[in-house]
């Protein structure tokens, strides 16, 4: 079993590997004929199919449609474009040294190609591994202070009875705060489990911008009344492709994370903008900002909670932030954050399909 994997690695088959062989290939056959109309001098066939032979070898899996394309450019360049034409003769001079040089590159090109693919798989799933450890290493760490806290709140109420109505609504109030932040835990762990369970690509579809943050803004008045969010979009419609329960997501880590480590916001920016190919989403607030010593870090998920502005032991910036950078690497775009004169700015950008309709 390990030597047929082996053998399906090294020599797959695919319909996509395939048309990209007939199609390099044909191309360097016309060219080649095309050639010949313009010029009855040989010696040209050979660099073209070397760059064929080379093109086949990088852009297609495994030795199979590289190996193939240079004994099929030898055959052509013997048979079609070396005189006597459209004849085999195996006693040309050069001939072994030009079967021998394409057979090199193919090797030489599809052996560097295999391994940086290989390389490239093993570091997506390095990243992978990591999220899920920095995840699993904030849960496990961050989970028992809140759980503590609302059983403690709860038994406070049921087991004295002497407490005041304003005694009991206290720890009511700050067990239904415990608990939503749980609940907040679980989506981001969601979140992960649909960027990367099965390895397939993100189902995304043409989502509105501005209903995406309208919805995020509503969820965040709710539990922030006290800080007023003004959101902006553009004129036009901007469909964005994308999964619009992911990107909920990540705005709405982004609006919390300006309330609650930002120290002392009042009022948050949320916007979309729409910058050549891509949309790109601003979350401004008027806090304290984001420290420097934390910048290297703030999106790999190892943050600890005394590193966080905050510094309450369990409210953690590191891991919602990990979270949106995986969310937003996987719809293939990109996140960034600075200080501003007043507060602290994250913004991170989509790319827009190639026939993306601006409607009015």
């Amino acid at each position: 079993m390990p030597q047929q994997k082996e053998k399906r690695r090294l020599f797959p088959v695919s319909l996509r590997d395939f048309l990209i062989f007939i199609g390099i290939f044909t191309c360097a056959v016309v060219l080649c004929l095309l050639l010949n109309l313009l010029d009855s001098s040989e010696g040209y066939a050979s660099p073209v199919f070397v760059l064929a032979v080379l093109l086949i070898s990088r852009f297609t899996n495994g030795y199979l449609f590289g190996i193939l394309a240079a004994v099929l450019g030898v055959v052509a360049i013997n048979y079609i474009f070396t005189f006597p034409y459209w004849a085999i003769n195996f006693t040309l001079a050069g001939y072994p040294l030009t079967f021998l040089t394409l057979l090199v590159i193919s090797l030489v090109t599809c052996t560097m190609t295999t391994k940086i693919k290989e390389q490239e798989r093993l570091r997506a799933e390095g990243e992978k591994e990591k999220i899920r450890a920095n995840l699993l290493r904030s849960v496990s760490h961050d989970i028992r202070t809140p759980l503590t806290s609302i059983v403690g709140s709860i038994s406070a109420v049921l087991e004295t009875p002497g407490l005041s109505h304003t005694e009991q609504q206290a720890f009511l109030e700050d067990a239904r705060e415990e608990a939503q932040w749980l609940v907040r835990l679980v989506e981001n762990l969601l979140s992960i489990t649909r960027i990367g369970g099965t390895g397939a690509p993100l189902a995304t579809q043409e989502e509105a911008a501005e209903e995406i943050l309208d919805a995020a803004a509503r969820k965040f008045r709710r539990r922030f009344p006290a800080i007023r969010v003004a959101v902006s979009v553009p004129d036009e419609l901007l469909l964005v492709p994308m999964d619009a329960i992911l990107i909920e997501q990540v705005l709405s880590n982004l609006l919390e994370n300006a309330a609650i480590h930002g120290g002392t916001t009042t009022r948050i920016a949320l916007s979309v903008r729409r910058e050549g190919r891509e949309a790109v989403f601003a979350v401004q607030d008027n806090g304290s900002g984001i420290p420097s010593a934390v910048f290297p870090r703030l999106f790999d998920g190892t943050l600890g909670p005394s590193e966080t502005p905050a510094g309450d032991g369990k409210r953690n910036m590191g891991l919602g932030l990990s979270v949106c950078m995986a969310i937003v690497r996987a719809h293939g775009g990109t996140m960034d954050a600075k200080n501003l004169s007043d507060g602290a700015e994250f913004t991170f950008r989509l790319p827009l399909s190639e026939k993306e309709p601006v409607l009015t």
